[in-house]
């Protein structure tokens, strides 16, 4: 018997060990400190939400002036888990579950991601850097994920995906792909912020690269804060909770080092301190990203290595983005807005109807 446990260890890559998840959580933490200094915003060396916003802004798709820039952090992410993924023989075209639910959800997970003022990984970033407004993010982000549990518990399901085309696979990394040639062609019918929080970058050759080297090692390892969380309260398992826990001792170590540090609630940047639509906002994330089956920023690489219903979900986040600022729901500084807080409202409603439909509780009754 210890024969064979010694074996299948053996057997365990290092980016499937706790050494290889602490690892990457520890670069990912090095890296968002790296892109703060060279001019990202502050708390914001990666921040999906928002960098999805912002290429939402860059194609016209809402005119927020200060929030348009194509990021190549995102370009990286897609391009570096397509590069993992097909190195690795794990590249595979699927697609087929629930399609335009996923959508939906996208949509929802971002108004959520942008009343809080950032996704999963730039609440981690957040805290970080002394933001005590994300701890109550991350209540809510926990209470989110606990309600999605409940309802996996119940037999929620998409349904199962399908092997596709393989060309679905590659629209991904393609459109990737352009993006990054519109970032270099910089035409007329691309718009990038002269000021405010898209205005406000590292050059674009060290975001694409930065971009990169995460989506390879989050293509390799599985990163995934929900997953994390979910796997901690359903099977006891921390491995991927501890590439997360890594981000913020790491990250906390780079601000302090940096004199970025700041402990507290006030004066935080691109955040508010309403507590109460801070934790709602992440509520919101943390259940939307379960029935997802990964939070955003696992939904971007799951699309590098071919899956259309995640590229599905990253339209649907990069849509959810302007209509957010269209529609005057996302926060800002100053806090949320009533149309933001109608939003979110409306989203919870979306949740719970999908989480019974989906499930056992209307199943079993049919």
């Amino acid at each position: 018997m210890e024969k064979t446990k010694k074996a299948s260890d053996e057997k365990v890559s290092f980016f499937e060990s706790k050494k290889g998840i602490i690892f990457t959580g520890a670069v990912v933490g090095i890296i968002a400190i790296i892109l703060v200094a060279l001019g990202n915003p502050k708390n914001m060396g990666f921040c999906i939400a928002c960098f999805e916003r912002d290429i939402a802004g860059a194609l016209g798709l809402h005119r927020a002036e200060v929030v348009q820039y194509i990021r190549p952090e995102i370009i990286g992410l897609i391009l570096g888990a397509f590069i993992a993924a097909y190195a690795g023989k794990e590249f595979q075209s699927k697609g087929g579950s629930s399609p335009i639910t996923r959508f939906f959800l996208g949509i929802a997970v971002m108004i959520g991601a942008l009343m809080f003022l950032g996704c999963p990984l730039r609440m981690m970033l957040r805290i970080g850097g002394g933001d005590l407004n994300a701890i109550i993010g991350l209540a809510g982000f926990a209470a989110g994920i606990g309600v999605g549990i409940v309802f996996l518990n119940k037999g929620f399901s998409l349904k199962r995906n399908y092997k596709t085309s393989s060309f679905d696979g590659y629209i991904m990394p393609i459109f990737a792909i352009g993006l990054l040639a519109l970032l270099i062609a910089a035409p007329a019918f691309i718009f990038f912020s002269k000021e405010g929080p898209a205005s406000q970058h590292a050059p674009i050759a060290i975001s694409l690269l930065c971009g990169l080297i995460v989506g390879l090692l989050a293509q390799k390892t599985r990163l995934c804060m929900v997953g994390g969380m979910r796997d901690q309260i359903m099977f006891k398992q921390n491995y991927l909770l501890l590439g997360f826990v890594a981000i913020i001792v790491v990250t906390a170590i780079g601000n302090v080092a940096l004199s970025n540090f700041k402990l507290g609630f006030e004066a935080q940047p691109v955040a508010h301190t309403d507590g109460l639509w801070n934790f709602l906002g992440m509520a919101l994330v943390g259940w939307g990203s379960v029935l997802l089956g990964g939070c955003p920023l696992r939904q971007l690489i799951l699309s590098g290595e071919g899956n259309s219903d995640s590229a599905v979900t990253v339209f649907g986040m990069i849509v959810g983005g302007a209509l957010a600022h269209n529609f005057a729901l996302a926060s800002s500084a100053k806090g949320p807005t009533a149309n933001g807080q109608t939003a979110v409202i409306i989203c919870f409603v979306f949740l719970a109807v999908l989480s019974v439909a989906n499930s056992d509780l209307i199943r079993k009754n049919s």
